[in-house]
């Protein structure tokens, strides 16, 4: 069974404190925005290395690939 582009949703915000997810996908492949605090004086690749943590051993096991855009309450907003 594929995980939902909502259930990948509930995996990031169970593991990472964040104020909006937007997930899409079709059960292997998906895209989402994703926009946490956390990311703040984050370069790209330590904010996908969060999001990766918090999704864990799914991302090897369920998850095919995952495009991702991260972004600080502030940039969101702009």
């Amino acid at each position: 069974m594929y995980p939902t582009p909502e259930l990948v949703k509930d995996y990031i915000a169970a593991g990472l404190d964040c104020t909006h997810i937007e997930v899409e996908g079709d059960g292997q492949h998906f895209t989402a925005v994703i926009v946490s605090s956390a990311f703040a004086g984050k370069r790209p690749i330590q904010r996908h290395q969060l999001v990766y943590a918090a999704l864990g051993d799914r991302m090897r096991e369920e998850i095919h690939a995952l495009s991702m855009k991260t972004l600080t309450p502030e940039e969101f907003q702009q």
